[in-house]
């Protein structure tokens, strides 16, 4: 009986939080349950769960990527200065942020695949060099319309309205950047599920001798996958040079703890004990759902840091007791 009501909490558990804290809030303020209101948690999670679908790849290959938020402050202030120094047609301001992503991907990749570096001191340390790198770029400052150059004089452009559009715009009434989660959201999914490199990739974390002995190229799953990470937290820098309208040099600081939170309480989402892309939207919905509660409850949004944390302990807590009840 124990071991049935441990089960049950813990495939259902993160689902059953999220319908009790909707009550809670929406009890306490008749404004919460509302179209306006939940479309914009969904539109304030659009960002995170583009960082935490990357998280989630890179731990499908028994790895962990600590550099994705670096990279999303380095993807949004490339952004922002394509359009605004250098005037840039769109379609490169928004494909060379891309390649930026990929190239760190490639990077990260070098360090743990070739050179043998534990996953985490590897991206550590690009987390350190890609923030250096984008605040020399930069000089330390945020970049925004019309800007002061350090020579004096102004910056030629501005952000483009079309350019704007995708991270402040409505289709058919619902948010763009909603759109585009859930559309890369069911894409992931699809992909891990029916294709042969998903499967490739799911091979590869769960035991990566038994797919070396396989015939898997194991260190170009492991690339590849890096590579993918680097790119979905480019994807996420992007959305926020255009929800933003400008290039916040920290802009992904917060970013990593939110998109790990997810991520760890997506593990138990159904039970599935391992990263899983509809597990990770599940948790980046719990979290949205928290602290846009706890605004409209007055809550100072400096506390909020605490219960991202808590969220994440919890999570950390019951996937791994869960974990180690399966192993004895």
């Amino acid at each position: 009986m124990k071991n049935k009501v441990l089960d049950f909490s813990f495939k259902y558990g993160a689902l059953i939080f999220i319908g009790v804290i909707l009550l809670f809030f929406s009890l306490y303020n008749q404004y919460f349950f509302t179209y306006s209101n939940l479309t914009d948690i969904l539109r304030s999670i659009s960002i995170v769960t583009f960082v935490a679908i990357g998280v989630t790849i890179s731990l499908m290959v028994d790895g962990f990527d600590l550099s994705v938020g670096s990279t999303v402050s380095l993807s949004t202030v490339v952004t922002a200065t394509l359009m605004i120094w250098y005037e840039m047609p769109l379609v490169l301001v928004i494909v060379i942020p891309l390649l930026v992503g990929a190239a760190v991907g490639l990077l990260n990749s070098l360090l743990i695949v070739k050179i043998r570096i534990p996953d985490l001191l590897a991206t550590l340390a690009v987390m350190y060099i890609i923030s250096g790198l984008h605040r020399t770029y930069t000089k330390g400052y945020s970049i925004y319309n019309n800007m002061q150059l350090t020579d004096g004089s102004k910056a030629p452009g501005k952000m483009y309205d079309s350019f704007l559009w995708i991270g402040q715009g409505k289709l058919l009434g619902v948010p763009f950047p909603v759109i585009l989660m859930i559309v890369a959201v069911a894409a992931a999914h699809l992909f891990f599920k029916y294709t042969r490199w998903g499967r490739q990739l799911i091979m590869t974390g769960g035991n990566e001798e038994a797919a070396r002995l396989s015939g898997l190229k194991v260190k170009r799953v492991r690339m590849w996958a890096y590579v993918a990470s680097g790119v979905f937290a480019a994807i996420g820098g992007i959305l926020f040079a255009s929800r933003v309208g400008s290039g916040q040099i920290d802009a992904g600081a917060p970013l990593l703890m939110e998109a790990v939170a997810a991520v760890f309480v997506g593990y138990s989402v159904f039970g599935a004990g391992r990263p899983n892309i509809i597990g990770t939207f599940v948790g980046a919905v719990l979290t949205g759902i928290l602290i846009n509660g706890l605004t409209m409850l007055n809550v100072q949004y400096y506390a909020t840091d605490i219960v991202k944390g808590g969220v994440l302990v919890l999570a950390l807590a019951v996937t791994f007791i869960h974990l180690t009840r399966r192993k004895s």
